[in-house]
């Protein structure tokens, strides 16, 4: 994947819709794009698309200034070749699936629309459908239409709008692993809005976090989700165990900062520039807390021990997730997950005493 960005995004403004969003997309890459609903993502997507345009903008894709507010640059969208797959499909209904794509191939000679359209569609897995209309295809069939009239184009640069939202979890793993492929033959930028985080995590090289139009932070899934880069992030990527303490001092032979925290004294990784007597939030995804066993004490115990009771219990398939009271801490609640097993071996239920390690390798300061 190269190093250069190809894909350039900033925008600005106060209202309508507030923005303050800058993103870059290299060839190859997907960028996610997740929010709650309201924080301008699918603006952002009509914003690159040219179907909008922000009072301060700056658009530039393979070099090429698509908008510039301070210049007086707005390509019109047809001469942007963008991609862009809408939630809702925003099929022809009097058109089949093959004129469909057609209608997107007026860059090319009349005489060889059918024949490319017919080879769009054989590459989303849809020959032999080529002469349905939309109400005779399934909801996944359309949204591969879709997909193949946004190829069509030839697209530097491809949009998809919750393109996987409207179908079952089935088919939407289905589209999922054929955008994997698609991908690996078509090297374009691609961004992605999703409110689905799994999927987000799932099919993205980057995740760009918003919240009311603004970015809060890009990055990796994992450095997103493990190392957010202030609460109000680690809220917006569901992590639940967000708290507040402060850093008493810094241990570097054991490469650890020491964390006070409602009468616990925790170890977590080494941050030597934030200063003693600091307070600030901390998160711990709970994949990072590990509960101890009834019957005999498992390694990593001593490992940040936090005591408590089961508040709740929910078993969700081979899966159950856990709330523990922290002891002593009337208002305070843990999370984390346990296999389903792990759950009925160790008995636990509401009001159970139990036991869990903070692993130090987990718990991010965000000062």
């Amino acid at each position: 994947m190269a190093d250069l960005p190809v894909l350039e995004v900033e925008l600005e403004q106060e209202g309508p819709i507030p923005l303050a969003a800058h993103f870059a997309c290299r060839t190859g890459e997907l960028l996610a794009l997740v929010g709650p609903s309201g924080s301008g993502k699918t603006t952002i997507l009509r914003a690159v698309a040219g179907l909008y345009r922000a009072r301060r903008a700056r658009v530039r894709c393979h070099g090429e200034t698509w908008t510039d507010s301070d210049r007086g640059v707005h390509l019109p969208p047809q001469k942007r070749r963008t991609g862009l797959v809408f939630q809702d499909y925003a099929l022809f209904p009097h058109l089949t699936a093959q004129a469909n794509v057609e209608a997107a191939l007026g860059h090319l000679p009349r005489a060889a629309r059918a024949q490319r359209a017919r080879d769009l569609l054989r590459d989303v897995h849809l020959e032999g459908l080529e002469t349905r209309r939309p109400h005779a295809l399934s909801g996944g069939q359309k949204q591969r239409v879709a997909l193949a009239r946004a190829l069509a184009r030839e697209p530097r640069v491809l949009l998809l709008d919750e393109p996987f939202s409207a179908v079952d979890q089935v088919t939407r793993r289905r589209l999922q692993r054929q955008l994997v492929l698609l991908r690996q033959r078509l090297p374009v930028p691609t961004i992605l809005v999703t409110h689905d985080l799994e999927e987000a995590a799932r099919l993205a090289d980057r995740i760009c976090v918003l919240h009311r139009g603004r970015t809060l932070q890009i990055g990796p899934p994992a450095e997103i989700l493990n190392r957010p880069a202030s609460a109000l992030v680690a809220r917006l990527v569901d992590l639940a165990n967000v708290f507040a303490g402060e850093v008493v001092g810094h241990d570097r032979e054991k490469g650890h900062t020491l964390l006070r925290w409602h009468g616990h004294l925790l170890e977590a990784r080494l941050r030597e520039e934030v200063p003693p007597g600091t307070r600030l939030d901390w998160v711990i995804p709970p994949g990072f807390v590990v509960m101890h066993r009834r019957e005999r004490p498992s390694r990593g115990e001593r490992e940040n021990p936090v005591g408590g009771r089961v508040e709740e219990l929910l078993v969700l398939g081979e899966s159950a997730e856990v709330t523990m009271r922290v002891e002593g801490t009337p208002g305070l609640a843990l999370h984390f997950t346990v296999s389903t097993h792990a759950a009925r071996r160790n008995r636990l239920a509401p009001g159970v005493e139990v036991r869990v390690s903070l692993l130090a390798e987990g718990i991010h300061l965000m000062p």
